[in-house]
């Protein structure tokens, strides 16, 4: 953490880069461009520009500028002494260090905030710096005032609460040991159409309602118990209480927080405390200008309008409060107020709160049970930040803030801190600079304070916007002819003379006169937008703006335009260049160079898919959009982001569980369903795995009104283990199962081998009875057989011839 002093040291290098920076820049010398005829216009013209006062320097040389950079003055010959060259500075006036606890204290010996007093030396143009510290000091005194509507809808309630103040009491005792608590009501103005005015309802707003048939007469606002420490009074007038009846939905509850508010004595409204509001209803408020409906045309005054009885006096003559209004007096009696509102109305209270600083909203039940719990968080809610508010800001004082917060990181542009714990000590560094100079003698101050404390820091600003060599100034100095005053090395000639020493008299004219009023040669004589009289040029009039330089080539509204307007509002034209403001660049000016508005909620500059150009965020991620680049369905880390919100709101669980951080970044609207839809082609489909190995599976899309929608399993999907028993005889039957399919495919192999080779056999064989009948070389064998008949037949034939 970086402290005051450090601050100091850091602003005072930063001073001595920027003028190197600038005294070694080549190409235009901005002390020189313009026509600067006295000290004090050339201190205007830029904080790096100096003055010389000597009367003697530039003696023989023509129209040499005694504005110039320091170091080409010394170089030209200009004494040290003589040399008119301010610089901004800072006085610590008053820093008691910060306190670390509350009780036990003076309750002026504590502080929260150092320093407590500074001065500030301003050179229009030129940036300082200064640094503070803000610190939630431990057991600080707390004022709870309890603000309750009475209208009908809020019977239950009242019945809720009446014995609150035992156990609020014992509940903020865990936090403080010095606590008072107050009661108050509201219902509406007394008049049509906001309420019954019917004779027959003055006494009895009920009369003819069965359901509840008896209440007491409407009212405004009715203080009931100032603030006090014995809580058990608060339990009785509690008790004593009664619900009324009014006639429209909306109720008059912001009449009642201005009364309750600015009516700081009635109230009794410690200034060393904490000062709690809550706001309990079940409806809307009624705003300004509805007043009108009843005839009710004057604007509220802010004022406080309790009378003897404490009943708000000014309920049927005056209008409700504004916004403005209303913001402003919480703001300047430092009261922290707390929407107590129930589910349906969060969101319109919401946006109440981004209107009204130290503001916050909480979700009643709708018969209250949950007050104290409600309460007890919106406290500890409070206590977690530091936001810091400037009071009676000089329009022509520009400030800048980079805050510091618990990881050491400074955050530009930003002016607040979030997630503290109670006794965490926070740095902010404040950059201020003067636009220009206010009349002679003006002394500017202005508060720092953060919302909800009394303390603050005092600034008061002193312009330096007059040279110490104008105090010696000569009237009818010899050096001028005696006809014109002397002061810081520069005759200032009585109307009709002119020259340096006024030597020379309107109308005179001379080809060498000529020659000096020429930029260069074949140039144009004073660049044709004056006349020459006695070595220098006289520029004209112009209806545009001034004409003005040695040889007038010089205006003030020849620059660049952004809308029509010159240098966007946000500069100065200085010789056709665009001088910008703090807190602006570019051509012509209207690039803003302020972040916190590129800032998303988790702390990174847009959100990391973009870059910062003019306050707005461009985003460079395919698929991101919105604001800060915040939304991004098609993102690679999409799902990882929407993740850790689903775990923290639907199961507390994840990194941001933390009930505070959760609540500050995922703000997106969240679904449970049973099963989950994954048709829609503009939602993209998340699963991750949780510890306990189930999935979780959501979608996440982005709706036409701009609001991110994350459709989520109201529980992750866990799959069933597996039976042993199933899973044994699986196995076994896939290996017998595959025993068998390998047996019979080696079994089919085999039997078409054996085909193919008893094929190949027959084959063979059918071949070798071909080749053996073939053959010339065998001839086949021939039998006779002879017939026992013919043979002796035969016989005796043949022995009858031998004979």
């Amino acid at each position: 953490m970086w402290s005051v002093g450090t601050w100091m040291w850091r602003a005072a290098l930063c001073c001595v880069i920027l003028d190197t920076f600038l005294h070694t820049t080549q190409g235009l010398n901005m002390c020189m461009s313009g026509s600067t005829t006295s000290c004090e216009e050339c201190l205007l013209i830029h904080p790096s520009c100096a003055w010389c006062a000597q009367e003697d320097f530039g003696r023989g040389r023509t129209l040499t500028s005694r504005c110039d950079f320091i170091q080409n003055l010394q170089k030209r010959g200009c004494d040290v002494q003589f040399i008119e060259y301010p610089k901004s500075s800072i006085s610590i006036l008053q820093s008691r260090p910060l306190s670390s606890k509350g009780s036990g204290w003076t309750p002026y010996d504590v502080v929260q905030i150092m320093p407590q007093q500074i001065s500030l030396s301003l050179r229009p143009g030129e940036q300082t710096w200064f640094g503070l510290q803000v610190r939630q000091v431990e057991d600080y005194p707390v004022d709870l005032y309890y603000l309750m509507d009475l209208s009908l809808s809020m019977k239950d309630d009242l019945h809720t609460i009446r014995n609150l103040g035992t156990k609020l009491a014992q509940e903020m005792g865990k936090l403080t040991s010095n606590f008072r608590l107050g009661f108050g009501s509201f219902v509406d103005k007394n008049v049509s159409p906001f309420s019954y005015t019917a004779p027959k309802y003055h006494e009895n707003p009920c009369n003819g309602y069965k359901a509840f048939p008896n209440c007491v007469p409407t009212f405004g606002f009715r203080h009931i118990l100032s603030l006090t420490d014995k809580v058990d009074r608060f339990n009785e007038e509690v008790q004593k209480q009664m619900v009324s009846r009014n006639r429209d939905a909306p109720e008059g509850g912001f009449d009642a927080i201005l009364q309750a508010a600015v009516c700081k004595s009635k109230i009794g409204w410690r200034k060393e405390a904490y000062h709690l509001l809550v706001f309990a209803t079940d409806d809307v408020p009624h705003l300004a200008l509805d007043g009108r409906l009843g005839g009710l045309v004057q604007p509220h005054d802010g004022q406080c309008h309790l009378n003897e009885n404490n009943e708000y006096s000014a309920s049927n003559k005056m209008d409700y409060p504004s916004l403005a209004l209303l913001g402003e007096k919480l703001a300047e009696n430092n009261i922290f107020l707390i929407f107590a509102v129930t589910k349906r109305l969060y969101v319109i209270y919401k946006n109440f709160t981004a209107l009204i600083p130290g503001t916050t909203v909480e979700i009643l039940d709708q018969d209250s049970k949950n007050v104290i719990q409600l309460i007890i968080a919106a406290y500890s809610n409070i206590r977690s930040k530091v936001e810091l508010t400037v009071w009676d800001h000089p329009e022509d004082l520009s400030l800048s803030f980079t805050a510091t917060c618990q990881d050491g990181q400074p955050l530009p542009g930003l002016r607040k801190c979030a997630d503290l714990k109670i006794g965490d000590t926070v740095s902010f560094n404040v950059s201020v600079e003067a636009r220009s100079c206010p009349p002679r003698g003006t002394d500017q101050t202005f508060t720092i304070k953060p919302v909800g404390f009394k303390d603050r820091l005092e600034v008061t600003v002193d312009y330096m916007c007059d040279c110490g060599c104008t105090q010696t100034a000569q009237t009818n100095s010899s050096i001028c002819s005696s006809i014109g005053t002397y002061n810081c090395g520069t005759c200032h000639c009585e109307p009709g003379y002119l020259g340096a020493h006024c030597e020379c008299q309107e109308g005179e004219a001379s080809s060498m006169y000529l020659s000096a009023c020429r930029e260069a040669e074949g140039k144009q004589i004073c660049s044709g937008r004056g006349e020459c009289s006695c070595n220098q040029c006289l520029c004209y009039e112009s209806e545009f703006g001034k004409i003005y330089g040695t040889f007038c080539e010089c205006d003030d509204f020849s620059c660049a335009r952004h809308k029509g307007i010159l240098c966007s509002g946000h500069g100065e034209c200085h010789c056709g260049e665009c001088k910008c403001h703090a807190g602006y660049i570019g051509d012509n000016c209207n690039c803003s160079t302020e972040t916190s508005s590129c800032i998303s909620d988790d702390g990174q500059m847009c959100s990391g898919r973009g870059n910062c150009v003019c306050g707005r965020c461009h985003c460079t991620e395919p698929g991101a959009f919105g604001d800060t680049c915040e939304k991004c369905p098609t993102c690679p880390d999409a799902c990882g982001t929407k993740r850790e919100c689903i775990e923290c709101r639907l199961f507390n669980s994840g990194r941001l569980a933390d009930n505070q951080t959760c609540q500050r970044l995922c703000k997106d609207k969240i679904i449970t369903v049973e099963t989950l839809k994954t048709e829609d082609p503009g939602a993209v489909l998340c699963l991750y795995k949780t510890d306990n190995d189930c999935v979780m599976k959501f979608t996440y899309s982005e709706h036409a009104s701009g609001q991110s929608i994350l459709t989520a399993l109201k529980e992750p999907e866990c799959a069933s283990g597996p039976d042993a028993l199933t899973v044994l005889l699986a196995v076994v039957g896939s290996i017998l199962l595959v025993g068998v399919v390998l047996l019979a495919a080696w079994k089919l192999v085999i039997t078409i081998h054996d085909r193919r080779e008893f094929a190949r056999f027959q084959n063979a064989r059918s071949r070798a009875r071909y080749e053996m009948a073939s053959n010339p070389l065998y001839k086949q064998p021939v039998s006779t057989h002879f017939v026992e008949t013919d043979f002796n037949m035969y016989g005796k034939s043949y022995n009858g011839g031998l004979h």
